[in-house]
């Protein structure tokens, strides 16, 4: 059986989906649904079981019982780059991390976790996922930090030639709908779009970059469900990868793909950025793909274009989720 922690979320039920696309559908899901939305993103996917997060947690760590797994791929995370209780963030992203790597791995378990880009801070150590860089790296938020956490205590471990962790960008894409402020800003600037007719940048607040120009890696959920899977086709390979598109691209770009997708005029306002954000804010994200093509992974990836296309027609403006 295939676990996937998270996954009821964005990049979990793509991978669920993912996962169908292929006939398989001897999964548990494990998450905390709550009282919000995200149990839509589980319609019409096809899975064995479910579990809430606590309860899967205290099987773990109690010895209750379990499927016979053969992946763990823990998703699951508070990613609320605005998140302020650190406590929570340790134990959330880190000291269960730590639970789910050790219990899997005594048990011959793959297991493949979701690190962040937002270890990279701002990008002054460069966007490199090599191994000996790491201690080198200063997130600039503590979801960041948290997540950095577990990827030196890996490497402290010796583990990252038994596990993977995978340093995601920015994703968009179907099912992230759930996901309030932390929604991509496809959906905030379609959101935007269908109610104004317009569609609020932030300025720069830099010499160095015009409004709008601040760029970021943006990467379809579909080419990120698919390289996730790369690393459960091949458990050979381990370590620590970004998974993005390798492209830059700024904010106007994706901007102008959302009215060309939508059909409408471009009409971009610039606005002044929070103070609070101004000192935490990535200029420029570009994931170096280099590892992960250099361990045999030889698929391309949807232009940012032709992605923010279809996610606009065929999921935003029918309204649907991945199914």
């Amino acid at each position: 059986m295939i676990v996937i922690t998270g996954g009821a979320g964005f990049i979990g039920s793509a991978l669920i989906w993912a996962l169908n696309q292929r006939h398989e559908s001897d999964i548990l899901v494990v998450d905390h649904l709550g009282k919000g939305e995200q149990w839509r993103n589980l319609r019409g996917l096809a899975f064995a079981d479910y579990l809430e997060k606590e309860d899967f947690r205290g099987r773990v760590e109690r010895g209750g019982p379990l499927p016979d797994m053969e992946c763990i791929f823990h998703l699951g995370a508070c990613s609320d780059t605005m998140e302020t209780d650190c406590s929570y963030l340790v134990d959330n992203n880190f000291a269960y991390t730590k639970i789910l790597a050790t219990y899997a791995l005594a048990r011959g378990i793959r297991f493949i976790y979701a690190s962040s880009a937002a270890t990279y801070g701002d990008g002054a150590q460069g966007f490199s996922d090599r191994e000996e860089a790491l201690g080198e790296l200063a997130p600039l938020n503590m979801y960041g930090y948290s997540k950095h956490l577990f990827d030196l205590w890996a490497q402290r471990q010796g583990l990252l030639d038994r596990l993977v962790g995978l340093k995601y960008f920015n994703v968009f894409g179907p099912n992230e709908y759930h996901k309030g402020a932390m929604k991509s800003f496809v959906v905030k600037g379609f959101e935007q779009i269908m109610e104004t007719g317009a569609l609020r940048l932030f300025h720069s607040h830099r010499d160095d970059y015009a409004h709008g120009e601040q760029r970021r890696d943006f990467v379809y959920v579909k080419d990120v469900a698919a390289m996730t899977l790369f690393f459960l086709d091949h458990p050979d390979v381990a370590g620590i990868f970004n998974v993005g598109s390798g492209r830059a691209r700024s904010w106007n770009d994706l901007a102008r793909s959302i009215f060309h997708a939508m059909g409408r005029p471009v009409a971009i306002e610039y606005v002044d950025m929070p103070e609070a954000l101004r000192e935490k804010y990535q200029y420029h994200t570009q994931a170096d793909m280099a590892k992960l093509r250099k361990v045999g992974y030889s698929s391309g990836v949807m232009s940012l274009e032709d992605a923010v296309g279809e996610y606009v027609r065929e999921y935003l403006i029918p309204g649907t989720h991945l199914t």
